[in-house]
């Protein structure tokens, strides 16, 4: 199994879940930084490299049999708006990258090569608010006019996916193979563990993390602004499942996969709960206003529900009372101390 991307959290969960397991297999790490030191021993070899490097892919492709490929690394939103060639040449072309990898596997193998990709909610593109508020939760095939860079980079490697995985697979009398390829769409990605860095749905992180050290906070968007968001757990096991479900399960290639939608004033109310002195404010930024303004509020997951099982562990109460605000606060007390 190869996991790019590997030294983000969702990466340290994959290879902590992964390594758990009595029969995982062999894991081999990419990424353009060191993987964290306490998870170096799970791990069969770490490749500190850039997905745009083909020369190192190819020596990936000779010395190693890879069955799975989960694609988490990528330019992410807020950063990608200021620098748009260079996130389309990591977004894109560094997908083309491993999904040639996965094709050149898979027909070594004689047998697809799974190919996991983590899209977004950032490929929607929902024309305006009162779209936004009739459209209720919309399924995977609505809307698909992203206004970012980021986004149009993920909704154009979902095609891919699917152009490879057909392309192949229609020139299997030609003794090639397809690639398996499997998509989940994420909503926003909130996490105990890591500081936010400015990204797009960050506000939600945010507004903890100032909490919980007696800081104001001044929310980028705006009180009634609301998307759909899951906590990290969550995360993981959604391309943990999707991963596992047998091939012939699946009736689609992209899935979106969701937790909870609540506006940034909901959110705000439940911080302030946790933390009674919380300052939030709110300051709406026009750049990253009008990019969650075109994202769905809520989004449709029946499919993955109905195909491979998907149900979320941590609705938005339980993602705020077991997880957000304990992990946080205690963060930050230890930091004191």
């Amino acid at each position: 199994m190869l996991i790019t991307g590997a030294d983000g959290e969702v990466g340290h969960g994959l290879i902590q879940q992964l390594s758990q397991r009595a029969n995982h297999l062999p894991i081999v790490v990419l990424d353009i930084r060191k993987l964290d030191h306490a998870l170096r021993s799970a791990v069969s070899r770490i490749i500190v490299g850039d997905i745009l490097d083909n020369k190192l892919l190819e020596t990936l492709s000779t010395e190693y049999e890879i069955d799975t490929i989960i694609h988490l690394a990528a330019l992410l939103s807020t950063s990608s708006e200021f620098n748009p060639e260079n996130a389309h040449r990591v977004n894109v072309q560094g997908t083309v990258n491993l999904l040639k990898l996965a094709v050149d596997q898979g027909q070594a193998r004689g047998q697809p090569v799974k190919f996991i990709y983590a899209s977004s909610i950032a490929a929607y593109g929902v024309p305006g608010l009162a779209a936004k508020q009739a459209a209720g939760a919309v399924c995977e095939e609505q809307y698909l006019n992203p206004i970012t860079m980021y986004g149009c980079n993920k909704l154009y490697c979902e095609h891919l996916g699917r152009y490879y995985a057909r392309h192949y697979r229609q020139l299997s009398v030609q003794r090639s193979v397809g690639v398996d390829f499997r998509c989940v769409r994420f909503p926003g990605l909130i996490s105990a563990l890591t500081v936010p860095t400015g990204g797009t749905s960050d506000y939600a992180p945010e507004m903890l993390h100032a909490a919980a050290q007696n800081k104001p906070y001044a929310s980028f968007v705006r009180e009634d602004t609301t998307i759909p968001f899951m906590v990290m757990p969550d995360a993981i096991k959604a391309l943990l499942l999707l991963a596992d479900a047998p091939r012939e399960a699946l009736t689609q290639l992209v899935y979106n996969v969701t937790s909870f939608s609540r506006s940034a004033e909901q959110l705000a109310h439940m911080v302030r709960s946790a933390f009674p002195g919380a300052e939030i404010a709110f300051e709406p930024a026009d750049a990253r206003q009008s990019i969650v303004d075109s994202w769905p509020a809520e989004v449709d997951d029946s499919a993955a529900r109905r195909d491979w099982h998907w149900a979320p562990d941590y609705d938005a109460g339980r993602a705020f009372n077991d997880y957000l605000i304990p992990t946080i606060a205690e963060r930050y007390r230890q930091t004191e101390g």
